[in-house]
């Protein structure tokens, strides 16, 4: 069974920095893009960040440029994302998701991790 589970996601203040991970198993994904997303309250889950395969090209929303950095790990079938300088607004639950380009998404979602940014 393929699955993706997200973690590393808690509280912190405004200007503080938080590292998710996103362990993939069932089958290995080192040859898919890898993304993050995030869904705040009442509003629609968007894309954060992707990475192709080789994890030579990345991609960001504008809202998160030169703060949030993504990577992976194809040894450990891992993507994170490491976020700085994290403010209020970038409170949401976020998720990982895989697919063919950078921003697809080919499997279900998992329940996400809460990321809550206080101010």
């Amino acid at each position: 069974q393929v699955q993706l589970v997200e973690s590393g996601g808690g509280l912190v203040q405004a200007g503080g920095s938080l590292r998710l991970s996103c362990a993939a198993s069932g089958r290995t994904f080192s040859d898919a893009a890898m993304g993050w997303f995030r869904q705040a309250p009442g509003k629609e889950r968007e894309f954060v960040a992707g990475i192709n395969w080789t994890g030579g090209r990345t991609s960001y929303a504008d809202s998160v440029k030169g703060r949030f950095t993504i990577s992976r790990d194809n040894g450990k079938n891992t993507v994170y994302l490491q976020m700085n300088s994290l403010k209020p607004e970038d409170t949401a639950v976020y998720y990982c998701n895989t697919g063919p380009t950078l921003g697809s998404t080919a499997l279900g979602w998992g329940q996400g991790t809460q990321v809550t940014v206080s101010s």
